[in-house]
């Protein structure tokens, strides 16, 4: 049996859905259900059983001895909110009992982290545990996310198993409930539908020419083939980065989804509202050598190629994965 809790969210049902294409239905699904949007990523989804987060825990007591694993995808994820409360809540103190239920019951877990805890990128983007603890995340999503990376390191007593996976730029399909927490380039997309123009904000920064701001944009897809290699080949517990490797400008992704639209290109620069100028990132790149260093070999989706297959085969139909 195998438990992801998040799972009527983007990357969490993204994963179930990978795990349904191979074959595997004994699945239990975690999280709170009570967003309409949000569950029809998990329409049509082949489960064993759906758990309210908030009974997880006295679920897991009774059923421990049928789990193989647990993914603990489920999270605050929004980089607006700044009550450091209901992070503490969610994000840390939640899946510290996930930790501990795993830890006692001999359950392998990988769970979700976050590039975001790696701030500007000051101390670079390797995911070193020793550089861990001098990282500086730029708002409480991630501060709540390096803060339980944190703790983990600290444990004495871990799971047989465990993977913290520092998700880098995720986008793809099924993140339409998300709002202004979307993927850039679905906001792009819309955008581009609805005025047939796109902006971009203008560089601050005179390293960086306008639109050449640099990220690790990584397809969901690819996400979630790494999450199922990680299953099965559970080697070396540790932190691992999980992005592309090879970081992509603002303008490759707007030139690239208006030919996936066949659309002519309307860029239009804008300034960077001053309340984010100062913590804007210019540039971020996964340092993939840990994970590579384990045997994963599957080539990932070019921006281009997952762009295309994204806006083609899902956002033009409103379809889900």
């Amino acid at each position: 049996m195998i438990i992801v809790t998040g799972a009527a969210g983007f990357i969490g049902s993204a994963l179930v859905s990978k795990l349904n294409n191979k074959g595997i239905k004994d699945i239990v699904i975690v999280d709170d259900f009570s967003s309409s949007v949000k569950n029809k990523n998990i329409e049509h989804k082949a489960l064993l059983k759906k758990i309210n987060r908030d009974t997880f825990f006295e679920w897991l007591d009774d059923n421990h001895e049928d789990i193989d694993i647990i993914f603990h995808i489920g999270a605050r994820t929004d980089t607006t909110e700044f009550d450091m409360k209901v992070f503490d809540k969610l994000n840390l103190n939640y899946s510290k009992a996930v930790w501990k239920a795993c830890t006692t019951y001999c359950i392998p877990l990988i769970y979700a982290s976050s590039a975001a805890t790696y701030g500007l990128g000051e101390f670079g983007y390797m995911d070193d545990h020793q550089i861990v603890d001098k990282l500086k995340p730029l708002n409480p999503y991630g501060i709540s996310k390096n803060e339980f990376d944190k703790w983990v390191l600290r444990q004495e007593e871990h799971p047989p198993f465990w993977a913290g996976m520092k998700f880098f730029n995720v986008y793809g399909p099924n993140e339409y409930h998300k709002g202004r927490m979307a993927s850039v380039i679905f906001h792009a997309y819309n955008q581009i539908k609805d005025k047939g123009k796109l902006r971009l904000f203008r560089s601050h920064n005179p390293d960086y020419e306008d639109g050449k701001q640099l990220r690790d944009f990584v397809y969901v897809k690819d996400v979630v083939n790494i999450l199922f290699y990680l299953m099965n080949h559970q080697k070396n517990s540790g932190l691992y980065n999980l992005g592309t490797g090879k970081a992509r400008t603002f303008l490759d992704l707007a030139k690239a989804t208006f030919r996936s639209l066949n659309i002519p290109e309307n860029i239009e620069f804008i300034d960077t509202p001053e309340d984010i100028r100062d913590k804007y990132q210019y540039f971020t790149e996964a340092r993939t050598d840990k994970l590579l260093s384990t045997g994963y070999d599957i080539p990932f989706y070019s921006l281009e190629e997952g762009i295309e297959e994204y806006v083609q085969g899902f956002l033009v139909n409103r379809l889900y994965y």
